[in-house]
């Protein structure tokens, strides 16, 4: 798997620019993204052919007021309570989409747990670390990047927890 920029147009998304930087082998993957999509991630699993448990979804919360970002699997749900206490916080609640837009640089729906314009503290689902590969977000709907699970990890500097459930 070496580093492609095949499907970015010939640009890259702060997302790829971060993976290239760091030296990290990635794919990208683009696809036509339907804006009457029922569910961005869902969306990405089948026009990639994958698992959705291998399809990760960026979400931005609020951990006790301040913003931290979850990744888990499209075909499940982000655990807040699991997310606050796995960054040492009390409550935790979806971000606005607004504030989440501002943090990150992203649009909803295709927002990146790399290259963010402002790094938040990021939990990447435990359940993650048993793939090979897994799918995130490159920055644009219809983008997704592949790369091993502990490369997000290191880039993001996340902790991994189980953060989310069926």
């Amino acid at each position: 798997m070496g580093a492609r920029k095949k499907g970015t147009g010939g640009r890259g998304t702060p997302a790829t620019v971060a993976l290239e930087a760091a030296g990290v082998p990635f794919t990208v993957h683009a696809y036509v993204h339907d804006p009457a999509a029922a569910s961005y991630g869902g969306e990405a699993a089948e026009a990639l052919g994958t698992a959705p448990e291998r399809v990760l979804k960026t979400l931005v919360a609020e951990v006790d007021g301040a913003l931290a970002v979850g990744v888990v699997p499209v075909a499940g749900q982000l655990d807040l309570k699991a997310l606050a206490a796995a960054l040492g916080g009390r409550r935790a609640a979806m971000a606005d989409p607004a504030a989440a837009e501002r943090a990150t640089g992203y649009v909803r729906g295709g927002i990146s747990p790399l290259g963010q314009r402002r790094r938040l503290p990021t939990v990447v689902d435990a359940g993650a670390l048993g793939h090979a590969t897994v799918y995130v977000s490159a920055g644009r709907r219809g983008l997704e990047v592949e790369l091993a699970p502990q490369d997000l990890v290191a880039l993001t500097g996340a902790v991994t927890a189980p953060i989310g459930r069926a």
